[in-house]
């Protein structure tokens, strides 16, 4: 049992030393598209809704986290705008005390009709998943024509002022390697941060998604666009930034098995039914929603993430053990 306690932590540090800051929130498991990396073809294992975080649930989880010093919250699915009514979710959380940089990572599909109600509801800013720019590639890559979508929701979410708007491109070696140069211009052209990702190994799917290190396509994009390293960090995550000599253009390397960055890991992932999970690559979690709907009293709740974190894994072994993670990304919340 859980110590409860109304003192909380200045921060969340794990039995390393980490600052955790960051909590990544799926608000649904479910996703209109099949991208080849994240869920196979046929898969209908989905949570039942009746397992999945309410929305008093979810403004408790974050309301906890925040008075435990987390200030960065990402809305994550699946595809998060299949969620019903995601706009009134993201009012109620952006006003919470402490919550300074609430975010959201979408497909885009449905962005074109929620962008402008999504700003105005407090959301500051979007990750946008877009492979390629190519309509058959984007087929062969989401298992549907899906790029004509994808581009209106993005220029959608630039014309409600969400920003700034990143472009999460995972490279696939044999089907999206030849566009990344394509991918950049389009970026820096329209004031997007591209981030190149590795793929994972999460599920057969990501097992099975033809591996690209990041070094085989970074030489190529220094030497086209005078890319020189940056400082910036962009939010906090584990990406490493090029820019342009102007500084205009931004580009992101994301390289969880070529270089981890488990050393500055500050994250943790909360699934919609309430796992807490506390590495990517480990199947370290603590199940909150039980305790939640067992009556558990706020410092209760904070008692038990506070517990969690300190039990968080030094590292993943995606690369000693590829095999080990059965569960797919839109299971743990991307």
């Amino acid at each position: 049992m859980f110590e409860s306690s109304s003192s909380a932590p200045a921060e969340l540090l794990d039995a390393f030393g980490r600052r955790i800051d960051y909590l990544r929130l799926s608000v649904t498991d479910r996703c209109d598209l099949r991208c080849r990396y994240c869920l196979p073809k046929g898969f209908d294992d989905y949570a039942e809704p009746a397992d999945w975080l309410g929305f008093d649930e979810i403004e408790r989880v974050v309301a906890a986290f925040a008075a435990l010093g987390v200030r960065r919250f990402r809305l994550t699915g699946g595809e998060p705008l299949m969620r019903r009514n995601l706009t009134a979710l993201v009012a109620r959380l952006s006003v919470i005390d402490g919550v300074r940089d609430l975010s959201l990572s979408t497909n885009a599909t449905q962005l074109a009709r929620h962008a402008e109600a999504l700003k105005q509801a407090g959301l500051s800013r979007l990750n946008v998943s877009l492979d390629s720019l190519d309509k058959g590639c984007m087929q062969q890559v989401t298992g549907r024509d899906s790029l004509d979508t994808v581009m209106a929701g993005l220029m959608a979410g630039k014309a409600a002022g969400l920003a700034p708007i990143k472009l999460n491109m995972v490279l696939m070696r044999g089907i999206n390697d030849g566009e990344v140069g394509r991918m950049a211009a389009f970026c820096f052209e329209h004031g997007f941060i591209l981030r190149l990702i590795e793929a994972m190994p999460m599920g057969a799917s990501g097992r099975n998604t033809s591996y690209l290190p990041v070094a085989d396509v970074l030489p190529a994009l220094i030497e086209r666009f005078g890319l020189v390293p940056s400082a910036r960090t962009l939010g906090g995550g584990p990406a490493r930034y090029w820019q342009t000599p102007d500084g205009r253009g931004q580009l992101g390397t994301i390289t969880p098995i070529s270089q981890h960055f488990c050393a500055t890991c500050n994250r943790v992932r909360l699934s919609v039914d309430g796992t807490l999970y506390l590495c990517l690559g480990q199947e370290d979690k603590v199940e909150l929603r039980p305790l939640m709907r067992a009556g558990c009293d706020d410092a209760t709740l904070r008692a038990a993430i506070v517990d969690a974190i300190r039990r968080k894994p030094e590292k993943h072994h995606f690369v000693e053990t590829p095999a080990k993670i059965l569960r797919f990304m839109s299971q743990t919340g991307g």
